[in-house]
């Protein structure tokens, strides 16, 4: 996963759409997933359903799964077929890491920046404005992070629920609109996805074996490099399954700096769980005094949440589950990002993108009921995404057994017909 800049952002971006100039830029958009997002065709269905609602001068919000780099280009792809541009909520991350030119495209293309991490008023009445008033949609990631898990939808957070209740208490009819993204190989990207385990295996001091299945490459490298984490937190290697141990250590580092705050334990979701201890890591930073405060212990404990969320993105039965080209492509994705440092994994292969839209739920803006109502439609929305994927899963491409061998990944399902 990306390494992002922690801390208070020093601005805050608005967006500076124009519908002439977006629509100019479609070459552009197009030109940037054929060579560098290897996107060879964007099938999108069900658009219909969203531009009969903005037709119907609704405010729109669309909540799609978060799976991989390209998907704004998915989604651009999207509005390009429902014929309104978008606007995009972005990690001001995003922008903080951004040349200037980068910047001014992505506020031309409707971006403007959030702090996740904070209580962003000016992005909350940005985008509750845009619901209010905007004949164009609006795009909110509920997931927050880019996990590279094409099938499953991590938790949502509140917030996109929250910004739809209280945009519909404006008189308005506001609708979220699920949509699920789904990437599928149209090319081989074996051969590449050799290469990339070739270099992993090198950068622990292994000799690439490539005369061994790819599959079981990958579990012998994920096995040594969490073995290797377990040594540096926990003092030695643990026994049991990958899906068990991941989650152990990751519960082992989030306690520990939950004690080390004063957060009392819960059952919340890890990803929730980080935020909270990041939001308050970040208020210490704020107002730190070189000479009395640890600022470089802060850090590294931010480095250590960063460490719990890489971690989250690695669910251990993932493979094993369906051993697909798709997930194992993803699954070295990550591991290019998070052991050999690259800041965003390259595509390998040539690929397709669906994006299907489900059907819009009406936003109830209820003053008395908001809470209850933020998280009854949060959970909604999680469920519904899901369901889109699960649609979608048939496209994948089961593994080739020459790439199995005796990984154990459990049953391979029947290749699908395309």
């Amino acid at each position: 996963m990306n390494r992002q800049p922690w801390r208070v952002p020093e601005k805050w971006w608005e967006p500076r759409l124009k519908p002439w100039r977006w629509w100019l830029l479609k070459p552009l958009r197009r030109l940037y997933a054929r060579l560098v997002e290897q996107i060879d065709h964007f099938e999108v269905q069900r658009a219909e359903l969203v531009r009969e609602l903005l037709d119907n001068d609704c405010g729109v919000l669309i909540t799609p799964n978060h799976c991989g780099h390209a998907d704004s280009s998915a989604i651009c792809a999207a509005a390009e077929e429902i014929g309104r541009p978008v606007y995009f909520m972005t990690a001001w991350q995003v922008f903080a890491m951004a040349g200037r030119l980068e910047q001014l495209i992505y506020q031309w293309h409707g971006c403007f920046s959030v702090d996740r991490e904070g209580i962003d008023r000016q992005a909350f009445r940005q985008a509750g404005e845009l619901l209010a008033h905007s004949p164009f949609p609006l795009v909110i990631f509920p997931e927050g992070e880019v996990y590279h898990l094409n099938d499953r939808v991590c938790p949502f957070y509140d917030g996109p629920a929250a910004i739809a209740t209280s945009a519909a208490r404006k008189g308005r009819p506001v609708y979220c609109v699920p949509c699920g993204i789904r990437y599928v190989y149209v090319g081989d990207p074996l051969p590449e996805l050799e290469e990339v385990m070739s270099r992993l295996e090198e950068r622990i001091g292994w000799r690439p074996t490539p005369e061994r299945p790819l599959l079981e490459r990958l579990y012998r490298f994920a096995g040594a490099a969490l073995a290797l984490k377990e040594i540096e937190y926990m003092g030695r290697p643990q026994e049991g399954s990958l899906a068990d141990r991941v989650q152990q250590l990751a519960e082992f580092v989030l306690r520990g700096l939950e004690r080390e705050h004063g957060v009392e334990p819960n059952s919340a979701p890890i990803p929730a769980r980080v935020k909270a201890l990041r939001r308050i890591i970040i208020r210490q930073l704020g107002h730190v005094e070189p000479a009395r405060t640890p600022a470089a212990k802060l850090h590294r404990q931010l480095d250590d949440l960063h460490f719990v969320v890489q971690l989250y993105s690695y669910p251990g039965d993932y493979l094993q589950e369906r051993p697909t080209l798709e997930r194992l492509a993803e699954t070295i994705d990550k591991f290019e990002e998070d052991a050999l440092g690259v800041v965003s994994a390259t595509p390998r292969g040539r690929r397709a993108v669906v994006v299907r839209f489900g059907e819009p739920i009406r936003v109830e803006g209820e003053r008395s009921r908001r809470r209850e109502t933020t998280a009854q439609l949060t959970r909604l929305l999680e469920r519904r995404v899901q369901q889109l994927l699960d649609e979608l899963a048939d496209l994948q491409t089961p593994l080739p057994p020459t790439a199995i061998g005796t990984a154990p990944t459990g049953s391979s399902p029947q290749r699908p017909s395309r």
